[in-house]
């Protein structure tokens, strides 16, 4: 074969190669958009944030608004185990996560402090365990909770080790534990959702969860990879919030802008819950509803 030849044939081989290989990465960015498309968005919101002077009244808005979860305070949550069963029975609205609860905190230094949370909170996540719950929300440690482990390897070492006979007892009750991150004014210890995931991961346990909250993902420099560093396997739960003032979404005008982290959520195939954890700053009918369909139009963009 001389050389006109050769090059001749090399360039046609070249051309079937790169097209064998770019037409499966097109079909594949095609399949994964529509994968995308199918996720859907599951809406909770927290018990003070439908309208309603009951629990009945609150359930029948969030049922017409097309709301899918409740997430109810751990505080209490035992001997209210019945009540929320019997208001859920006949609905299209199953409990979410559970929010926090318990009293003490994992990293307290005082014997009695931590005691009393191992005993309140494996208490809210049997409670969980028997309303379905997706899981137990927990920060280990506030600002102002003292004293505190420091903040050393040794002490994420001990979380880890904490954290895992915590989460075999959450997963022996069919539900989970969800780390939290906070931002910098609330919590030293864990501010990123990455954080939250790596802290999962090393608890080794699969009753031990992250989570993300979009007002104290202030921290994070990308909504989108806060949410991809944590993955389907660690992801449990999102709370929403406007950027703001932390009120309705949508109450900060441009600000309270979801499309990113939403985006991720889909590519993920995140399947739990979207919570609202926030105030309200006029008519709450008006403007909880007006919040879900911001949600649903941005969540359709992403």
């Amino acid at each position: 074969m001389d050389r006109r030849s050769f090059l001749k044939t090399s360039a046609i081989g070249g051309a079937a190669v790169a097209a064998s290989s770019i037409i499966p990465a097109c079909a594949s960015s095609k399949d994964g958009k529509k994968a995308a498309n199918d996720v859907a968005l599951n809406i909770s919101f927290q018990e003070g944030i439908a309208p309603g002077e009951t629990l009945a009244e609150k359930l029948d808005f969030m049922q017409n608004l097309g709301v899918v979860g409740f997430e109810p305070s751990g505080r209490g949550l035992k001997g209210r185990v019945k009540e929320i069963q019997d208001a859920l029975n006949g609905r299209n609205i199953k409990v979410s996560a559970i929010c926090a609860g318990f009293s003490g905190f994992i990293l307290a230094e005082d014997p009695a402090v931590k005691n009393e949370f191992d005993t309140t909170m494996r208490e809210i996540v049997e409670a969980a365990g028997e309303l379905g719950s997706t899981g137990v929300i927990m920060v280990p440690a506030f600002n102002g909770q003292k004293p505190c482990m420091p903040h050393t390897q040794e002490t994420r070492d001990y979380l880890c080790e904490e954290l895992h006979k915590l989460g075999e007892f959450a997963k022996s009750c069919g539900t989970t534990v969800i780390l939290e991150p906070l931002n910098r004014k609330e919590a030293y210890f864990m501010r990123l959702v990455a954080d939250a995931a790596a802290i999962a991961r090393d608890a080794d346990s699969e009753g031990v969860k992250a989570m993300g909250d979009f007002w104290h993902m202030q921290e994070e420099t990308s909504d989108y990879g806060a949410f991809m560093s944590a993955g389907k396997q660690y992801l449990q739960h999102v709370h929403i919030a406007s950027r703001g003032n932390r009120k309705m979404p949508g109450e900060n005008g441009e600000v309270d802008n979801y499309v990113e982290g939403f985006r991720a959520l889909k590519q993920i195939g995140y399947d739990k819950y979207v919570s609202f954890e926030c105030g309200c700053g006029g008519d709450r009918a008006t403007l909880v509803t007006a919040a879900v369909n911001l949600l649903r139009a941005q969540w359709e963009e992403a």
